[in-house]
């Protein structure tokens, strides 16, 4: 159905202009024409009519008579000539008494007149006193010329026509073939077929679109080259506690654990079900971020209240992996719109994600800090940090796992997708940086809030 549609509407929208406009023109033209033809045809009998006033004579009988060559161009031209006086009988049809009293008495006529034979052209001049000249020519002679040249005129129209169509087959052709073809390509990108180019060609503004198809088309390939190898680490994350867990469990079951390593296994079980159910949360909020019904609730968060709190957590965990961690709090409370179980999870995350990729005798510090109108958090760490071009985009699911997967211990890219989209969420932004320390640094910055005056609050 598209391809029936395309090429006849281009065509017809443009024989639908050109024949508008060649009907316009028609209907102005032609009275213009008309009425140019009939001035001209009218000063030329004016101009013919002076010059039998002016040629006649009277000849030795009393006749009025003109020249042989005057009257053989009144002859060529059909104009009949009336010498008339004041009591002028039997007038030609189309001439009347006033016309013949103003030619008598001195003054000129220049009319038109309907007769049994058709319209014709009147024109009168003075002779001689009490006698006067009267020319009557049919009208359908003048208007001679002006058929001519209507008759060239639509000539002209539908040759002009025709090269319209002409160039409007050629035009619609060069237009709608990229088209079409950038319409399949993008149904086919929609079936979900990929690798698929389209020549740009035609227009300038047909070539972009398919450039831009082009583009669309190797973004797509991209970005679920990238979802397939997210899933394929979050599948392999997920299936190693859950193969721990069945391992331990199967053990339990066939009574290889003496009562000695109950407790141990136990707790091994419990690590690798609390790590599982991380990765089940870390998805479900990645997956909800954009939904309507994930609710984040922005309210006055004290950074450096919530860095201490969460410091106190992390330098425990840091001590056992022989890690160095340090808080940088800021000398006065730095108060933001933030929610304040979100807030926490960006600092979680950011903290274990440093934990996974510095070795041992490592350090990480933990900032916070008033930055302009934004409230700053920053984890940095002295680990092997990143490459520039990694920064861009390390807060994109998976993109760092797949870059880093056995070079260094990598998760699987759910904890900084989830920092990014929580700063969104919260009116804030996420920035990765190389630390002083060596390694990488991850800022986050909140709106900060705006304080009551002290009288109000207290």
């Amino acid at each position: 159905m598209t391809r029936l549609r395309i090429l006849p509407a281009t065509v017809i929208l443009a024989v639908a202009v050109a024949t508008i406009a060649a009907v316009v023109a028609a209907l102005v033209s032609l009275p213009l024409i008309r009425s140019n033809a009939e001035a001209v045809a009218t000063a030329e009998l004016a101009r013919l009519a002076d010059l039998t006033a002016t040629a006649l004579r009277v000849d030795r009988e009393g006749r009025y008579a003109l020249p042989p060559r005057v009257a053989g161009v009144l002859q060529a031209e059909e104009v009949t000539a009336y010498v008339v006086g004041p009591d002028a009988q039997d007038l030609p049809e189309g001439v009347t008494a006033d016309d013949v009293a103003a030619v008598t008495t001195g003054s000129g006529v220049q009319a038109q007149a309907d007769t049994s034979a058709g319209r014709v052209l009147v024109v009168g001049r003075p002779f001689e006193p009490g006698i006067g000249v009267i020319l009557v020519q049919p009208s359908s002679v003048a208007g001679g010329t002006a058929t001519e040249v209507i008759a060239r005129l639509l000539l002209a129209l539908v040759i002009g026509l025709a090269i319209a169509v002409a160039i409007a087959l050629v035009a619609g052709a060069w237009l709608t073939t990229p088209l079409r073809r950038a319409a399949d390509a993008a149904l086919r990108l929609g079936r979900g077929e990929r690798g698929i180019h389209v020549r740009p060609e035609g227009p300038a503004e047909v070539a972009d679109m398919a450039d831009a198809l082009n583009r669309l088309a190797s973004a797509l390939a991209v970005s679920e080259g990238r979802q397939r190898e997210f899933l394929l680490s979050v599948s392999h994350e997920l299936r190693t506690p859950i193969t721990s867990v069945r391992g331990y469990a199967e053990a339990l079951a066939d009574g290889l654990v003496d009562g000695a390593e109950v407790a141990r296994t136990g707790a091994v079980m419990a690590a690798e079900t609390q790590r599982l159910d991380r990765l089940v949360s870390d998805l479900l909020d990645l997956a909800r971020l954009r939904a309507d019904d994930f609710v984040i609730e922005c309210v006055d968060v004290d950074l450096g209240e919530m860095l201490a709190d969460a410091a106190q957590v992390w330098t425990d965990r840091c001590l056992r992996a022989d890690i160095a961690l340090t808080a940088e709090l800021p000398a006065e409370p730095v108060i933001v719109r933030a929610d304040p179980l979100r807030l926490r999870q960006v600092i979680d995350n950011l903290a274990e994600n440093a934990l996974r990729v510095v070795p041992a005798g490592g350090v990480i510090v933990m900032s916070a800090r008033a930055d302009g109108e934004w409230g700053v958090v920053e984890v940095r760490d002295s680990g092997p940090g990143l490459a520039p071009e990694d920064r861009d985009v390390a807060f994109e699911p998976g993109i760092l796992h797949e870059r880093y997967r056995g070079l260094r211990p990598v998760g699987t890219g759910l904890g900084l997708a989830l920092v990014g989209r929580l700063a969104s969420g919260m009116a804030g932004w996420a920035r990765a940086s190389s630390a002083p320390e060596g390694g990488a640094a991850f800022s986050v910055g909140m709106p900060l809030a705006t304080l009551p005056p002290r009288a109000a609050s207290a």
